[in-house]
């Protein structure tokens, strides 16, 4: 039986000047989202008292957010941001309102009120170039949840808030009720992301006995390791952090030492693509996933890669398609491995800052996560 939600929200709806009507939310309480300001500077609380949703909008309550390694960059000054922001990608929650005009999930059903769901990082036209050739993560208009720049009606654009105002283009996927927060949460950055690189190192061929090498034991490396191991493949890890590497044996990957050239190399810690090209078999495919980076330029021994026939190919983001098959994963087989004992605490809302400093501190778990419940 679905829970119960919280006291509904009060919505009215009014005519816009363009045409359409815009569907008017007063939230009690009021929505908070935790606004980064810039580096060294703590994050300020934005209370948001209502939302004007677009016919097409979905109003979310976020039941867990997830701290990737991205945010923890953008904080510590890594990675550029346009500030104020409200950070964070990684989230589920629960469909509290719809626009006049309502909104469907990935699978093309309507979605309704009370829906548990998880959404894409990505926000995509759907009509460009790019997106009508299945790239819609790089959509020419892309817009990103937890990377844009907070303004007028826009404040709940990140996870790290109560509420998620999630608008056109977005794909959104119902996940299981039975399915623990803290397993559904990373779906949208981690185990997504981790999806695609396997499916592009497969290249559509069947895994079952196809040697897999995985470097890095992070969590886009690990869910990458328990997907690829569940088809079948013989997968190893590369990681300097010995507990990391016993971890990665719950995941499904030997535990043995190293095996002979992998015909699938997935580089996903931003340190070993020169490893990664050196060691991949004749013929083999190394997948290089982009949201680990920055990293180091590296060497480009092209004789080499011409000569074994080596196919390099790059992963950033994913597509709606492929959200959609990291959930069925966690719902099917990806119940045999400890998606939610990677989250290793949860904090309030309110000590955003503490959770962050915890999650970019040496021997922190995969994951640390965020509810404002």
């Amino acid at each position: 039986m679905r829970p119960l939600l919280a006291a509904a929200p009060s919505l009215s709806r009014r005519p816009e000047s363009g045409g359409g009507t815009r569907s008017d939310v007063v939230l009690r309480p009021s929505a908070v989202a935790m606004a980064f300001v810039g580096e060294g500077h703590p994050h300020e609380t934005i209370a948001v008292p209502g939302v004007a949703l677009a016919p097409d909008d979905v109003l979310v309550a976020i039941e867990l957010s997830t701290i990737c390694g991205s945010d923890v960059h953008t904080v510590l000054g890594r990675r550029s941001a346009p500030v104020p922001l409200v950070l964070g990608h990684e989230s589920v929650g629960r469909v509290i309102a719809l626009g006049e005009a309502g909104a469907d999930a990935e699978d093309g059903t309507p979605l309704r009120i009370g829906d548990r769901v998880v959404w894409s990082v990505t926000v995509s036209c759907g009509e460009c170039d790019r997106c009508t050739a299945g790239v819609t993560q790089k959509c020419r208009r892309l817009g990103k949840y937890g990377h844009e720049r907070v303004a007028p009606h826009r404040e709940l654009t990140g996870g790290f808030a109560s509420h998620a105002q999630l608008r056109h283009g977005t794909a959104i996927v119902r996940v299981p009720e039975a399915l623990p927060a803290a397993a559904l949460a990373p779906a949208s950055c981690a185990t997504a992301t981790a999806c695609a690189a396997v499916r592009r190192g497969a290249r559509g061929r069947d895994l079952d006995g196809v040697r897999v090498r995985v470097y890095g034991a992070g969590l886009v490396g690990l869910s990458a390791v328990a997907m690829a191991a569940a088809e079948g493949a013989i997968v190893d890890v590369v990681d300097p952090n010995a507990d990391r590497l016993r971890l990665a044996t719950r995941f499904g990957a030997e535990p043995d030492a190293l095996s002979s050239e992998p015909e699938i190399a997935i580089e996903a810690s931003g340190h070993a693509v020169s490893a990664a090209i050196a060691d991949v078999a004749v013929g083999g495919t190394v997948v290089l996933v982009g949201s680990v980076f920055p990293a180091e330029p590296v060497p480009l021994d092209a004789e080499s890669i011409v000569r074994r026939m080596v196919t390099i190919a790059g992963v950033h983001n994913y597509t709606g398609h492929e959200l959609a098959d990291a959930v069925s994963f966690l719902a099917g087989r990806g119940r045999a491995f400890p998606f939610a004992e990677m989250v290793g605490t949860v904090h309030p809302l309110a000590d955003l800052d503490q959770a962050i400093a915890l999650a970019a501190a040496p021997g922190a778990p995969p994951r640390i996560g965020v509810a404002a419940r």
